[in-house]
């Protein structure tokens, strides 16, 4: 409950706060749904619930007596509105969704699923997109967990006739988009936040390896060629950490650059970050990939949360459009 609300029983506090805490989780890995529920499941209603919602979930969340995520990404994989094509259909007081949703955190533990579905199509991909607060447990629901080389808890969801009340719409019917993109500027920070933390982690585990690890008669970190990839790895974990930090601060004020840094960020963390990890397995060596040693989940969880909520290629796109090029 970091940030929700006081007033429904959070600690009220910003997104540069967030920053800190996800840092912190990405240096030691730390699992669970903490940021789907949170990022994905409590932000949304922050933004767009009605009172009634608000009061139904943001408490039951901060207390940590409900688990949720949010459902966009589908086979296509795009993080833009077009790819938006499970569909829902209303009959009477309720809504029927059917389709398929991909790549979603820890949906098979949530209570709740914030979905993203098409209700009206236009020649506007952002126009006719509405958020529904599904029941994980409701009929048609099928998951599916997906094997990954991170090991994180990413899930196939497959809806057939899903009934949702019509009480459980997030926001205005048709537009949602503006609240998932909103989320998705706050998914993006908290990905970099943790890739923070990661690569910090990551090089300080492999800089204490060069200092003990001796071959020739000396430690691998008196050579020089291990000394530069020691100084290339901690700037590039002290530019993720500046940069990421601007792109909190930017979002959490509003201002005007606020999505460039974002983007600026992610592009920026994800390769930096890979960069860092890459370095991490080199300097072990073959042990490195042996899972006596821990330097492995470090390179494998980096690669995950590289690809989440947008690559570097995706946010450098986003970036060139910012610059109108």
């Amino acid at each position: 409950g970091l940030i929700i609300p006081e007033q429904y029983g959070g600690a009220g506090m910003r997104i540069t706060d967030l920053a800190v805490l996800l840092e912190e989780f990405g240096r030691f890995l730390v699992p669970g749904p903490f940021i789907p529920t949170v990022v994905l499941g409590a932000y949304p209603i922050m933004l767009a619930g009605s009172e009634e919602q608000k009061q139904r979930f943001l408490p039951r969340v901060a207390a940590g007596e409900l688990i949720m995520t949010m459902a966009l990404t589908e086979p296509s994989a795009k993080w833009d509105a077009d790819g938006v094509q499970m569909e829902a259909r209303q009959e009477g007081n309720e809504w029927v969704l059917n389709g398929t949703k991909l790549f979603v955190q820890d949906a098979h533990v949530t209570d709740y699923m914030v979905v993203a579905a098409r209700t009206a199509k236009g020649a506007n991909p952002e126009e006719g997109i509405t958020l529904f607060l599904v029941d994980s447990r409701s009929p048609g629901i099928k998951f599916e967990l997906l094997r990954t080389i991170a090991s994180d808890k990413q899930c196939e969801v497959t809806f057939e006739d899903v009934r949702v009340p019509g009480e459980n719409v997030l926001g205005e019917v048709g537009k949602g988009w503006p609240v998932v993109h909103r989320t998705k500027l706050l998914a993006a920070v908290a990905a970099c936040s943790y890739l923070v933390g990661l690569a910090q982690q990551d090089f300080d585990i492999t800089l204490n390896y060069a200092k003990e690890r001796v071959q020739f008669g000396r430690p691998i970190g008196s050579f020089q060629a291990i000394q530069h990839k020691l100084a290339d790895a901690v700037i590039d974990v002290d530019g993720c950490r500046f940069i990421t930090y601007k792109a909190a601060w930017s979002l959490q004020e509003n201002e005007p650059d606020a999505e460039l840094m974002v983007s600026m960020a992610k592009a920026w963390c994800s390769e930096a970050s890979r960069r860092v990890v890459a370095h991490g397995q080199q300097i072990h060596g073959g042990i490195g990939f042996t899972k006596d040693y821990k330097i492995q989940l470090y390179f494998r969880r980096q690669k995950w949360m590289e690809l989440m909520w947008g690559d570097a290629d995706y946010h450098r796109e986003l970036v060139a459009q910012k610059l109108a090029i």
